[in-house]
Formats: C-alpha cells, sequence, structure tokens
C-alpha cells in the first residue's frame, strides 16, 4: 500500500439562495423581501469564504498508485497496459491527440461519453518502440513515453521537449471508487480554461470543484458554480497542450494548492479518462478540442442582437409598454424575456391567462415591432394530478426515482415537483414534444434555468445522490448524473424547437451545461451581482468558457442581485455588446434596469453602445460563423494570439472580440483615462483613428460616453446602417472600414 497523499480542495458554499415564494409573486412584498435579502448576501458572503478559509486542509486518502504493468502487444493505434488490479489504455487518435484510460478492475465498462460526439478517426502513423523498461509511441508530431515501474505517462514533441509528464514520485492512481492523477508542474507554467469559474483569467495556485449549483449571489471565491466543463489549456514559453478529463461525477481540479510542483484532477467514481491535445498553439487545441466534443451551430442573426429581460415582465400591458419605450427611443432589440410569472402556477408550458389573456395575439403583435419572445422553462413539474405534463409524465414513466422505485419529489418554484430524467432518449423525445404549444403560440426561443438540477430546501440544493436515472439503460445514481442534467435538457428542448420548426435555427439559452454543452444552448453565467467587482469579474470568467468551447456566452449586463449605479450599468453595457450573448437582466425587487432607466444622459450613452452592436453586426456574424467551423471563442483572450507574450498573457481585463478588435472596458468606478496595452502590430484607436506602434502600454481618454476600442493594423470591418432589430431592413450599404497598415497606408 502506498503512503496516503492528502489532497486540498476549496470547498465552496453558495453565498445565498433565491426567495422561496411558491404561491406568490406581488411585486411590493418582493421589494420588502429583496431588502432583507442584501443583507443576507453580505452576511453569507462573509461565511462562505470563512467556509472555504477552512475547507484549505489536507484530506487524507489511501491512494493506490500502479507500481509496475506488463504491456500487451501494440495495436493499430495504441497499447493496453495492466498489473493484476487495474488496466490502462493508451490510445493514438490524431497525431496530436492522445487518450488515456485507467480503471481498478480487470477490465473496462461501456466506452461511452456524453461530451464526446467524434469516435471514428483517420488512422494516426504511429510508430512503437520498446526501450528497456519504457515503450514509446511516436507520431508526426508528439512522443508518448510510458514507463512501466512504477507506471508513469510523459509527452514530447518532436524535438524532444517535454511538454507534459506525471508528477515525480506520483501518477494515475485511486482509492476506492475514487481516481486520480498528479502532473508536474513546472514555475513557469499557466492554466486556462476549467469552463465558468470566478477568480482571475490564470487558474494556477488555485483548485476548483466539478459540480453544477444554484450559486445565487457567488463572488469572487464562490466555487462551484452552475456549469462543468472539465477541460483547460496548459502554457509554457509560448507552447500549449490540453487536458480534457471527461468525467461526469463530481470531480476536482487543484492547480497547484497542494504543492506548487504538481497539479491534479480527479473524480468521485468512474474511470480515470483524459484526453492530451498538443498545441503547440492554444487556438489549434481548441480547434481540436471542440472537433472531439462539437461546436456550437451558426446562431440566426436576431439571436446576437441586444436582448431585454428582468425576473419578471408582466402583465401583458407592461411587456408591450417595454416594447412600445424601445421603439419610440430608438434604442435597438430584438428580444424580450418572460420569467416564471407568465405561466399558471409556476407550471412550464402554461400561461397565466389573467396576466396573459391572448398570447398568440400579443406574440404576433410583437413581432411586427420587430420582437422575439424568449419564455423560462424549467424542469420542475408540478405535483399536481390535473396537469397535463405531470400526468404524461407518471403514464409514460418519465421522471427520476428514488431507489426504492417511486418518483422522486423536490420542491422547487411550482411547490413539490418531478424531474424528467433527461438521460433517457425517449423522455427527451417526450420533452422536446411539450414545447409544441408554446411554439405555435409564437415563442421564439427558450431559456432553461435551474437545470443543475436545482432543489430547495434542502442543503445539497440539489437531488438526493442515490436518486435513480435511467443513463442509457445503466439505472445510474444521480452522484453519476448531475454534472450532465442540465445539458441533456438543453438537448431535448433543442430538438423540440428543430422538430417544430426545421427551417429556423433555434435559440436555448441555459444555466447549467457540460463539455459539449455549446452543441445545444448558448450559456449565461447565471445569478451575479450589481458590483464593479462582478464587471471584472466576468471578463475573465467569459474568457475562459471561450476556451473551454463555449461560445455563446454572456453574464447579466447591469448585474442580477441588487441594482446598478448609473455609471456601473453604463459602463457595463460598453462591455456587455461585446459579449458573444448580449442581454440586460435583472432580480425582482430591483430597480429597473432598462437602458432608459438611469436618466436622459445615460440613455443617450446607452443607446449608443447598443447601436455600435448593430453597426458591427456583419463583422460579429462572420466571426461566428468562423467560431462555428473552428471552435476558436468570438471573445478572446490575448493569450489565443499571443502565446508567446507574457504581458498579453496576463491580461485579464481585455481582449480581442473577433480577429481585429481589441476591447479594453472601463472595469472601476470614476475613470476617464485608462492603460491599454496593446500587443505586438499596429493598432488604431476605433474612435480617433490614431496609429499606435504595438508591444507597450497606452493610456488615452476613456470619458463615460466611450470604452477604448483598438483596430488591428490591416483589418477590414464590415459593417451596415442603423437598425432598430437585426431584420428590419437589408444590409444596405455593406459599409468596409479599412485600417491600413504598411504599404497600404499610402
Amino acid at each position: 500500500m502506498n503512503d496516503g497523499r492528502g489532497i486540498m480542495k476549496r470547498e465552496s458554499r453558495p453565498i445565498a439562495e433565491r426567495e422561496l415564494d411558491y404561491h406568490t409573486a406581488d411585486i411590493p412584498l418582493a421589494r420588502k423581501r429583496c431588502d432583507l435579502s442584501r443583507l443576507r448576501f453580505f452576511l453569507f458572503h462573509l461565511v462562505a469564504v470563512l467556509i472555504w478559509l477552512s475547507a484549505l486542509v489536507p484530506l487524507r486518502a489511501e491512494w493506490r498508485f500502479i507500481g509496475g504493468v506488463q504491456a500487451a502487444q501494440p495495436e493499430a493505434n495504441g497499447i493496453t497496459l495492466h498489473d493484476s488490479q487495474a488496466v490502462v489504455s493508451v490510445t493514438v487518435l490524431a497525431p496530436d491527440l492522445v487518450r488515456l484510460r485507467l480503471i481498478p478492475r480487470p477490465s473496462f465498462g461501456p466506452d461511452d461519453s456524453y461530451a464526446v460526439i467524434k469516435t471514428e478517426w483517420p488512422q494516426a502513423r504511429i510508430q512503437f518502440e520498446s526501450q528497456g523498461g519504457s515503450r514509446i509511441l511516436r507520431t508526426s508530431e508528439i512522443e508518448v513515453r510510458l514507463q512501466l515501474s512504477p507506471f508513469r505517462v510523459a509527452f514530447y514533441d518532436r524535438a524532444g521537449r517535454l511538454i507534459s509528464k506525471d508528477a515525480d514520485g506520483l501518477g494515475p492512481a485511486w482509492d476506492g471508487a475514487r481516481v486520480r492523477c498528479w502532473k508536474w508542474m513546472p514555475p513557469d507554467e499557466h492554466y486556462f480554461g476549467l469552463g465558468e469559474k470566478g477568480g482571475l483569467l490564470d487558474k494556477r495556485g488555485h483548485a476548483y470543484v466539478m459540480w453544477n449549483t444554484d450559486a445565487y449571489g457567488w463572488g469572487d471565491t464562490t466555487d462551484p458554480l452552475y456549469v462543468t466543463v472539465p477541460f483547460f489549456i496548459g502554457l509554457r514559453s509560448g507552447r500549449a497542450y490540453g487536458i480534457f478529463f471527461d468525467n461526469t461525477w463530481r470531480s476536482s481540479f487543484d492547480m497547484g494548492v497542494e504543492s506548487p510542483d504538481h497539479y491534479s484532477f480527479g473524480a468521485e467514481g468512474g474511470e480515470l479518462n483524459y484526453y492530451f491535445f498538443y498545441g503547440p498553439d492554444p487556438k489549434k487545441v481548441i480547434e481540436r478540442y471542440t472537433e472531439l466534443v462539437g461546436r456550437m451551430s451558426l446562431p440566426a442573426r436576431w439571436t446576437i442582437g441586444y436582448h431585454q429581460s428582468r425576473y419578471s415582465y408582466y402583465p401583458e400591458s407592461n411587456v408591450r409598454l417595454i416594447a412600445d419605450n424601445f421603439r419610440q427611443r430608438h434604442i435597438p432589440c430584438d428580444a424580450l424575456f418572460l420569467d416564471i410569472h407568465y405561466m399558471d402556477g409556476y407550471r412550464v408550458f402554461t400561461w397565466d391567462k389573467s396576466r396573459f389573456p391572448d398570447p398568440p395575439r400579443l406574440l404576433s403583435d410583437l413581432r411586427r415591432q420587430g420582437f422575439r419572445v424568449v419564455t423560462i422553462i424549467d424542469p420542475g413539474i408540478k405535483t399536481d394530478p390535473t396537469y397535463g405534463a405531470y400526468q404524461q409524465g407518471l403514464a409514460g414513466n418519465y421522471f427520476v426515482k428514488k431507489p426504492d422505485g417511486k418518483v422522486y419529489v423536490g420542491k422547487v418554484w411550482p411547490g413539490e415537483s418531478a424531474f424528467p430524467d433527461f438521460t433517457s432518449d425517449r423522455v427527451r423525445q417526450w420533452w422536446a414534444s411539450l414545447y409544441k404549444g408554446l411554439i405555435s403560440d409564437g415563442v421564439a426561443g427558450f431559456w432553461n434555468d435551474m437545470n443543475e438540477p436545482a432543489v430547495f430546501e434542502v442543503p445539497s440544493k440539489t437531488m438526493d445522490p442515490d436518486a435513480v436515472f435511467d443513463d442509457r439503460g445503466r439505472r445510474s445514481p444521480h452522484a453519476k448524473v448531475h454534472n450532465v442534467y442540465g445539458m441533456l435538457m438543453s438537448e431535448g428542448t433543442r430538438d423540440g424547437m428543430l422538430k417544430a420548426r426545421p427551417n429556423e435555427r433555434p435559440l436555448v439559452i441555459t444555466r447549467d451545461t457540460y463539455a459539449g454543452g455549446q452543441r445545444y444552448a448558448a450559456v449565461w453565467t447565471g445569478d451575479n451581482s450589481s458590483l464593479w467587482d462582478h464587471l471584472r469579474l466576468s471578463l475573465p470568467q467569459l474568457m475562459n468558457m471561450g476556451i473551454s468551447g463555449l461560445t455563446l456566452t454572456g453574464a447579466d449586463i447591469g448585474g442580477f442581485a441588487l441594482s446598478p449605479s448609473p455609471e456601473l450599468y453604463t459602463r457595463w453595457l460598453e462591455a456587455g455588446v461585446f459579449d458573444p450573448y448580449c442581454r440586460t437582466h435583472t432580480a425582482i425587487g430591483s430597480r429597473d434596469q432598462e437602458p432608459w432607466s438611469f436618466g436622459y444622459r445615460m440613455e443617450q450613452i446607452n443607446r449608443r453602445s447598443i447601436e455600435l452592436r448593430y453597426r458591427l453586426l456583419p463583422y460579429l456574424y462572420n466571426a461566428f460563423r468562423e467560431a462555428a467551423d473552428t471552435g476558436v471563442p468570438i471573445m478572446r483572450a490575448l493569450l489565443l494570439d499571443y502565446p508567446d507574450d507574457p504581458r498579453a498573457v496576463e491580461q485579464n481585463y481585455e481582449f480581442l472580440f473577433g480577429n481585429d478588435l481589441l476591447v479594453a472596458p472601463v472595469v472601476k468606478s470614476d475613470e476617464t483615462r485608462w492603460a491599454v496595452y496593446l500587443p505586438r502590430g499596429l493598432w488604431y484607436d476605433f474612435w480617433t483613428d490614431r496609429a499606435y506602434e504595438g508591444s507597450r502600454t497606452v493610456t488615452i481618454e476613456a470619458p463615460l460616453d466611450r470604452i477604448p476600442i483598438f483596430v488591428r493594423g490591416g483589418a477590414i470591418l464590415p459593417t451596415e446602417q442603423p437598425l432598430n432589430y437585426t431584420d428590419q431592413a437589408p444590409v444596405d450599404p455593406l459599409t468596409f472600414e479599412i485600417s491600413p497598415r504598411g504599404d497600404s497606408a499610402r
């Protein structure tokens, strides 16, 4: 038995929970509750920090490492190794992509994944070599060295430079059902990705848990959050590699908390199953990763316009008032959102006819004004025997079960609710069929919420770990499939929209997903707060989500919890129009948060900010086309284009928007001058056309009505005329704005 090795993990606690009110939506009462929630927000934030600090203690475990293995004869694309207790498979999928599987049993179980969609790869040319106590696999790009005793893995490039290896004295291991792997961490290596996480762009020196969680009012150190993407990029001396740990159980990543010499990742169950990607270009790593798990489809133009939401717009007269204000004030907008108060007693797929007496007429009238309507859908089905969706779910045996075979019931917005088992193909097909009514009423998109799945009034904030799911016929516990629940809900939603409207590109927005979830839905970052800290947090958060393959992403502009100052909302909107997905949203009881809600001066600035996004729609649409083809994000950390520039790599708050725009939002109050780092090359100030040579920091004027933007020298930006909504008129004229470079400037 090897010595037990402790693993530090950051244990998170939510800051606060949504106020629970199952039977009423009275705004005055909600405002009183909101005042209390402000106090609770700060108290819970303090408690969360104390809990997080107390959690930074080693957790002892009796890890079993493979002392030595025997190697079978190489096969066409890899090799299998084993000892008396475990089996390891090393498979070359492409010259720059290797998969490693380890399971502490004599043989592997079924080889399938909720994330991976590309399972057939062209045969890569591999050279096998036995070298003493090692086996070596060479491709045209990398060399995989397998040390047999003790078993260790190392990756080299073809020039013999070490890319990554198992940590000295450590490696793949297990402890009962738990699996883990430790990797060498050079002092100059940095880590990016890991999906939706708080903090700065670089994840070195932090530890994270992957367990999708309803995290209302989350903060900088809150972990876990809503989304699980166990993929990251390691970057050292301008050269990148990636690791995707495809395991749906509760998992964790320790990027140097336990030791500054190694990082580790592992899960509470399942296989040690990871994919190793070699760049050295980080964009190449992302391209290969998204080839493996899938990419975003090209969205409809209206989905990349400006969207307006709040919790909640009702009744019908209020929705019409909001729409009329946008058009009369000539502020562009393409979509209005309806939160849970449009439903009858929070029963999904229904309308509250006292608030919305004629939905088809309302939605038809709004469509003539240029608005699409997006409605929220939660997974909880009210256990009302007179409710059609519940009746169908019982009759079809579609709900998640308890171990005794009874339907699992938990409280969410409708009260006691049952939950569809989205791990079953036939349940997703049933779920898809439920959208037909809302779509025929004119609903254009769907907003999936509470799909972690969230459950009220239980400490875990989710289902019991032993709740039973179909899981492709395997009858697996909730603990295994929790992290894919929201992604599979999104798949069912998207399928329902495509079935009802096969010739339209669907818009599905989700709070919760897993690696590869970009195939089905856009993602927003959940219940953030109206704080300058959260404006700052949103930028590296969205950049890391882009690195993780989640392309169509955005944060609630202005913040969801609390209320922003006029300056904060205006600065956030200036930045938010460069989020790939662009939406304002705010909580019940908060102040109005429409672009005109902060006075005449702010309205003028906010109008111009939104007009800028619409002016750039041809450029943005081209960027989405590229992202759909390659997986390379639209909101792009500078490290992706300048991995060999340390100053570019360390930028947390500026980013590339597509290939040719550099955006540097002002993220502090009362600032009217702003320092911007310009990478190498020639850059033009978007507003003044002044040229700057890069590889230096410049300080420029940044009054409240101007966000710093720079255009790459040599860029050609397609732009269009001002519009109130995306399909108001054909693009006429299509204008090309040229920023000359070198000889072209003459």
